[in-house]
């Protein structure tokens, strides 16, 4: 009787550590949910490069570093300005049906736990002055004004034609498209 009772102690004592869901929406749920949601990863300028942390002047304040690919450039928003005019409700509405240029993992924003979302906005309303905007998204092929990073979709490695075009220990497939395979 007394490991039945220790044994139901130490899973007690140990769920006790588990974090709850939150049931009320709160600032400080909000801010754990930019945290661990990468919100501040790319709207937070200089988040990155501080090992993760949040200068509260540039939180969520968006970013002029685009990202390039078959898209164009598109710029992390400023969400500060996203939810200048909007209220709770509108922002829980948006969040349901939001589409972006990648990066942006939009789908996972639509997935969010509602708690979630209004805390995420109660924490960015928290914030101040939303500042200006980021900038906006540039079509593929026109010139980009600001820094940018490149994301390239995968890319196939050449098809060869002999068994010369491939490395050392491959040789030439017969299969079409021809690619190098291992001996």
């Amino acid at each position: 009787m007394r490991t039945i009772v220790s044994l139901c102690s130490a899973v007690l004592f140990s769920l006790a550590h588990i974090p709850a869901r939150a049931e009320e929406p709160s600032v400080e749920r909000g801010l754990y949910v930019s945290i661990t949601g990468g919100c501040h990863d790319c709207h937070t300028m200089g988040y990155r490069e501080s090992g993760g942390k949040i200068d509260p002047e540039k939180a969520l304040k968006g970013s002029n570093i685009g990202f390039r690919g078959p898209w164009g450039t598109s710029y992390p928003a400023n969400l500060r300005l996203m939810v200048a005019d909007d209220g709770e409700d509108e922002f829980v509405r948006i969040a349901r049906f939001f589409d972006a240029a990648p990066p942006m993992p939009w789908y996972n924003l639509r997935k969010m736990d509602e708690t979630d979302v209004r805390s995420l906005y109660r924490y960015i309303r928290s914030l101040g002055p939303a500042g200006a905007a980021a900038p906006q998204l540039v079509a593929p092929g026109e010139k980009v004004m600001t820094p940018f990073i490149v994301l390239e979709p995968p890319q196939m490695p050449p098809p060869c034609s002999r068994d010369l075009d491939c490395g050392i220990g491959e040789i030439c497939g017969t299969a079409e498209p021809r690619m190098c395979v291992k001996r």
